[in-house]
């Protein structure tokens, strides 16, 4: 919300300066984000009348004229080139001596051999207006010799507002100096707002077809206005002061009371509209041409301002050109003045592609008790300034959004805000912002004005009373509860450890959304469907994730389209396949991609494979062994994926991008992948020692030839079964198919190693563990024993 403080301070003079004034709002919630001066420093520069205008001798383009600049009646002689001087026109006249924006000083001079005193001024000399067609041409009563900057009040600031979507009743004048009010103690002074008189009986019969969408609309018939009359310049000045353009007197005068009362208007040519005024939402197949330029085709979901022919605007966002008021060919106007329900017009103009100040207002929540005043309001400015006959007010009524009232318990203020303040003092502040208060006690029961959207529960007053009595004013007080040590779960670690072991090897951690495209869920987790959002933050962003691989392989994407060739990639968080707390569990996913180490001279640069992976994932695990099964995973490579499980119990995948991801994606490589249960890997076991054996270990290797289908995994559990006390690990280091191994078999070759923290074992002792080993293996799996 952008205005300039003078006309704030129309409606409300606190005794504060501009700064004090700013720093009071923004501690009341109203952040000033901007905070600049009307126009640029510049001095010595005064209203002038031209009293003569002679052609330069020698110059084609140049005028040398007499001009009073109200110095004792001596005329200055200064040489022009504007186009639009002429005499009689009064103008800003920069003295000699003068100093303009960009340090531009006026000094005596000659020009083509004429003397020249002063400089005659554009808008854009002067840094008021981007204007720069001629002279800035000021009203024929401006007074000669006035100080320019006080007669256009350029010493005025212009502050913008930051403000929250809650707080749609501060988007007007009338709002802010409320608020300014209630927070100096200085009297507020609304704008007086008078009835006018009707002038004829023409009306338009209004009728509401969607009453819940709008249950509120006013409109009056003004007769022979002339739409070519000249907007004052104080509206100017303020609508410019406002971010606003002047386009016509009609348009001006609606805009005007949007920045001063804060409820949008429309002014449509009468003779141009076709029978009653109906507000329907549009049927299928309707188009409207928009003001903006663009033809839209309307939607269902779409609220319009119909005749007779159809649709006329665009109900709370934009007019139709058709029905539009034209400069010189408008005689008659019909006023629109509505409330339309925020749910009804909330991002509509977003999905349209364009948005509109009424469309801002509209879906935050317009004043619907001020439809009519704004009318009156709107009525009395056209005849000022455009003339013309107004007939009586045609309104439609349907139920108006109820305000329900709300309790405030005086001793929750206290308890939440830490001051305790009387309820006397309470029911002050919040009659101050014109909220009815009726007290029982300590109860109060508060009901909120027709301006105020976002007040509905207790902390929404306690909110305004802090407001009011100043967060500054609100002591800073240590804690005095007691603070005791947590307990520690022997049996848990935290997630922050966790990602500090992927952190040591080598992996850096990404947070990406929990929204995320459709395709990667359907890609990476063959999910047809996921949770969808109903209001998405972007188009690519319509689902809850199932799963966190799309995240990790999109930010690969993004790496590598970066020149980063080795990427090593985490990310700790929740994934979503309902709304039950139990099916949103959080997770830990891993990727890595490109070479094995770092490079450098003393290491070949190998890929990283499954096998690496499967370390980072048995040390994230460790001293908890796991064990890996072949698996199935659509995101992953058939027959380069396996499940982790702990326990017997399945806590996640590992393995490699499936080729047609890695087609699909646009990828150099495959990377590999993994993606745990967090909660598994965050339970650990309890440190329990154990002897150390003093005893040599003893090391036995032996390599089993078995049947191709048979995993290693199948065979280390075989050995682990057969109970040999003195067998302390089995490991294996190869796998061998080749000469000497029979067609469809393969050769595992294990460590074996055999210690006991008593003694040292015997030959005897040794044989026998070993060959209960290969007798166990040979039971289950028929394999034998390569020489």
């Amino acid at each position: 919300m952008k205005f300039s403080e003078s006309w704030l301070r129309e409606l409300v003079n606190p005794a504060l300066d501009n700064a004090q004034l700013a720093e009071l709002l923004t501690m009341a919630g109203l952040e000033v984000e901007e905070n600049e001066p009307a126009a640029p420093a510049f001095d010595r520069v005064v209203v002038a009348e031209v009293v003569e205008v002679k052609k330069h001798e020698n110059a084609e383009k140049l005028n040398v004229c007499k001009v009073d600049a109200g110095q004792g009646g001596e005329l200055l002689q200064i040489v022009c080139g504007a186009p639009n001087v002429a005499a009689g026109v009064k103008v800003p006249c920069a003295l000699v001596g003068a100093t303009l924006p960009g340090d531009f000083r006026i000094k005596d001079a000659k020009l083509r051999g004429v003397e020249s005193f002063g400089m005659l001024c554009s808008a854009r000399e002067l840094g008021v207006s981007e204007d720069s067609d001629g002279l800035l041409l000021l009203p024929a009563d401006a007074p000669v010799g006035a100080d320019f900057r006080q007669y256009l009040d350029l010493d005025d600031r212009i502050l913008t507002l930051k403000l929250t979507p809650n707080r749609a009743d501060c988007l007007s004048l009338t709002g802010i100096a409320r608020e300014t009010a209630a927070l100096t103690g200085a009297e507020f002074k609304p704008v007086a707002i008078a009835p006018v008189a009707p002038q004829h009986d023409e009306q338009r019969k209004i009728t509401l077809a969607a009453p819940d969408a709008c249950p509120r609309y006013a409109g009056r018939v003004i007769r022979n206005v002339d739409a070519a009359a000249p907007t004052p310049a104080w509206m100017k000045r303020k609508l410019e002061r406002s971010g606003l353009r002047s386009i016509s007197a009609l348009v001006d005068i609606t805009n005007y009371i949007l920045l001063e009362l804060g409820q949008p208007m429309h002014a449509f040519d009468h003779g141009k509209l076709d029978g009653d005024i109906v507000v329907r939402f549009a049927r299928a197949g309707e188009t409207l041409s928009l003001l903006n330029g663009k033809t839209i085709e309307l939607t269902e979901d779409l609220l319009a301002i119909t005749d007779a022919s159809g649709p006329v605007a665009l109900a709370g966002i934009m007019g139709g050109e058709p029905s539009s008021v034209q400069v010189g060919q408008t005689r008659d106007v019909f006023l629109e003045s509505a409330f339309f329900a925020p749910e009804i017009i909330a991002g509509k103009g977003r999905r349209l592609g364009f948005s509109s100040d009424s469309s801002h207002r509209y879906e935050r929540g317009v004043d619907f008790g001020n439809c009519r005043n704004a009318l009156e309001r709107a009525t009395a400015l056209v005849l000022e300034i455009c003339g013309g006959e107004p007939g009586p007010v045609s309104e439609t009524l349907a139920t108006l959004p109820a305000r329900k009232p709300v309790q405030l318990r005086v001793p929750r203020v206290a308890r939440v805000l830490g001051v305790t303040l009387p309820a006397g003092e309470i029911v002050a502040m919040l009659e101050k912002l014109g909220l009815a208060v009726a007290a029982d006690g300590e109860v109060l029961t508060v009901t909120p004005p027709s301006y105020r959207f976002d007040i509905n529960i207790e902390e929404d007053l306690i909110e305004e009373v802090a407001r009011l009595y100043g967060y500054d004013n609100v002591p800073t007080r240590p804690p005095v509860s007691g603070q005791a040590m947590l307990r520690q779960d022997g049996k848990r670690r935290s997630a922050l450890a966790v990602k500090q072991l992927l952190a040591a090897r080598d992996y850096q951690e990404i947070v990406s959304y929990a929204f995320v495209e459709a395709k990667w869920e359907a890609d990476f987790a063959a999910n047809a469907a996921p949770i969808k959002l109903l209001n998405p933050i972007a188009s690519q962003m319509g689902v809850m994730r199932s799963t966190l691989i799309g995240g990790l392989v999109d930010t690969l994407i993004g790496n590598l389209n970066r020149k980063h060739e080795r990427v090593r990639l985490f990310e700790a968080a929740r994934v979503f396949h309902g709304v039950e707390a139990d099916r949103q569990p959080e997770k830990l996913a891993g990727l890595a991609y490109g070479a094995r180490q770092h490079e450098q001279w003393g290491v070949r640069g190998e890929r990283v494979d499954f096998y690496d992976v499967k370390a980072d994932v048995e040390a994230l695990l460790a001293p908890r062994s796991a064990r890996f099964e072949r698996a199935e995973h659509p995101a992953l490579h058939p027959g380069r994926c396996a499940r982790v499980l702990i326990d017997g119990r399945d806590i996640g995948v590992i393995g490699e991008l499936h080729p047609k991801w890695v087609q699909s994606y646009d990828l150099p490589a495959a990377p590999v992948l993994f993606e745990l249960d967090l909660e598994a890997l965050t339970a650990r076991e309890l440190v329990a020692s154990q002897v150390v054996s003093k005893f040599q270990p003893v090391r036995r290797d032996l390599a089993f030839v078995v049947d191709d289908a048979v995993q290693y995994q199948d065979l280390i559990d075989a050995m682990q079964a057969a109970g040999q006390a003195a067998v302390t690990a089995v490991e294996g280091f190869d796998v061998y198919r080749s000469k000497g191994v029979p067609e469809g078999k393969k050769s595992l070759a294990f460590k074996v190693i055999l210690q006991d923290t008593q003694k040292t074992l015997s030959d005897a002792e040794i044989d026998s563990a070993v060959s209960q080993l290969v007798a166990a293996l040979q039971q289950r799996f028929d394999a034998q024993l390569r020489s």
